[in-house]
């Protein structure tokens, strides 16, 4: 059992262990002695203040110890240990935890882990993919779709039926299936689709200040851009390159300024046409000037500049 008093020789061994803090660290950085902990029957560790710069409350711990029934205290091993109020570091988290959206950029890869809670096999996932059957060309079939992958499709020309070809071109239902993007080795589980779903709903929702001052929602805009499957009960992509979502997807209960019927813009008045005076008017007789030339007639008083 760890004695809870220090050992008096141990403890009176200050000078010793004062020395040996100062081999290790930098001149000068070894401050006073702050305490002394019994760590077990003659085992003794002493305590001294840490002023290197960067180190505020760290503390020098310098472990001493004597044999049973000798009057000679050894060094056991100094090191340098954080105090109650010391100055850390944070606590260290994992890249994956530590990654934000937007911080991924040109030439940036994002591992995907095997059992990505967002993911789930799709339909033709390979030797790791859902449960089923293996097709032809090793790949793992979907329940329900095993007795159909050697299925043929067969083209229709024109012709006698004799002449049809016995297979197609293309070959097996899994073909058909990879031509229309239904090859992917893993799809989005239902699990993804609803972090998904409430990550668009409080970025684009009706939640969101934006939606509450807004005229209309987006379910009756004609922006909105319908998305397939299951979504496209709840979300759609905006179209207004005015709008504050353009390009994003929207929850069917967000809306904005920029709905498609919030507000007609009347057609602009157009200026009337203008009035031309097509009026003739006939010029005034010329009378003789005095040296000799010729100027037009003023009226009345115009010559003396009077109206």
């Amino acid at each position: 059992m760890r004695s809870r008093t220090p050992d008096r020789l141990c403890a009176e061994a200050v000078d010793l262990a004062r020395t040996a803090a100062e081999e290790a660290a930098a001149p000068g950085t070894v401050g006073e002695h702050v305490d002394a902990v019994a760590d077990g029957d003659r085992v003794v560790t002493h305590l001294f203040e840490c002023k290197e710069p960067g180190y505020r409350g760290w503390r020098w711990a310098v472990t001493v110890a004597r044999a049973s029934r000798a009057k000679h205290v050894t060094l056991d091993e100094s090191v340098l240990l954080p105090g109650p109020d010391a100055l850390l570091a944070p606590e260290w988290v994992p890249w994956s935890e530590r990654l934000r959206p937007g911080d991924m950029g040109p030439g940036d890869l994002l591992p995907t882990e095997a059992e990505d809670l967002r993911l789930e096999p799709g339909a033709f996932g390979g030797a790791d993919g859902a449960d089923g059957a293996d097709g032809a060309d090793g790949a793992r079939v979907a329940p329900g779709v095993a007795e159909l992958a050697d299925a043929e499709d067969a083209d229709v020309e024109p012709g006698s039926p004799a002449v049809q070809p016995d297979t197609t071109a293309r070959g097996s239902i899994a073909a058909v299936a990879e031509e229309l993007g239904m090859g992917r080795p893993r799809v989005l589980s239902r699990y993804g689709l609803h972090v998904a779903a409430d990550r668009w709903e409080e970025a684009y929702g009706p939640k969101t200040a934006m939606a509450q001052a807004a005229p209309a929602n987006c379910v009756s805009c004609g922006f909105l851009v319908p998305l397939a499957g299951s979504l496209r009960q709840a979300f759609g992509i905006c179209a207004n390159e005015f709008g504050p979502a353009d390009g994003h997807v929207v929850s069917l209960g967000y809306g904005c300024g920029g709905h498609s019927e919030a507000a007609v813009m009347p057609k602009p008045p157009r200026p009337a046409p203008p009035v031309i005076d097509e009026t003739v008017v006939d010029p005034l007789p010329l009378r003789p000037d005095r040296d000799g030339g010729s100027v037009e007639e003023s009226g009345p008083g115009e010559e003396f500049g009077h109206s």
